[in-house]
């Protein structure tokens, strides 16, 4: 398996800010996406992201390459991070659960608003976090299901089985939008 950050990550092993740097441009906008979507709160997310780099600096010597690619190894990171951030939150209703609002504050934007973008976004929050992070994982990032499952930390057929329970209540929730 040839990994293309294996250099980088070593450099930062031994100190090197620059190659650092480069690991922080490189990977920052996935982590910040990833995070955003499972705390569903953007500042949240940029303090996961600053957890994530923060490891990636500290224990970067940690990594074996070979064993798993720097992208899982990040992943995993990023995810332990949210995790820890979503059981310290209280349990919110589902009623509690608030949109992710559109970052442009012209009225013309809120009015063109896709109902059906928040709805979709709101369904995939209410899921529970493992079935959130693997239709995430999948979905939007674009992983295998052996990487998302070692991401994850769980056989692949764990993780088919999250993809099935967390895609049936999506389908479900959504029925209003399939049009």
């Amino acid at each position: 398996m040839i990994d293309p950050d294996a250099e980088l990550v070593r450099r930062t092993g031994v100190g090197d800010k620059a190659a650092a740097a480069q690991l922080v441009a490189r990977h920052l906008p996935r982590v910040l996406t990833l995070a955003r979507r499972m705390l569903g709160d953007t500042a949240e997310a940029e303090d996961v992201a600053q957890e994530t780099f923060l490891k990636v600096w500290t224990h970067s010597r940690r990594w074996q390459p070979g064993a798993a690619r720097f992208e899982t190894w990040i992943y995993r990171i990023t995810l332990n991070a949210c995790y820890d951030r979503l059981r310290k939150r209280r349990p919110a209703r589902l009623d509690d659960t608030i949109p992710i609002p559109d970052p442009s504050p012209s009225p013309e934007r809120i009015a063109a608003a896709n109902a059906a973008g928040l709805a979709i976004a709101a369904a995939v929050q209410a899921l529970p976090e493992r079935q959130r992070a693997a239709v995430l994982l999948c979905t939007v990032e674009g992983c295998g299901n052996i990487e998302a499952a070692e991401i994850l930390g769980i056989s692949v057929e764990a993780l088919e089985s999250l993809l099935t329970r967390g895609r049936r209540t999506l389908r479900e929730r959504l029925k209003a939008y399939r049009d």
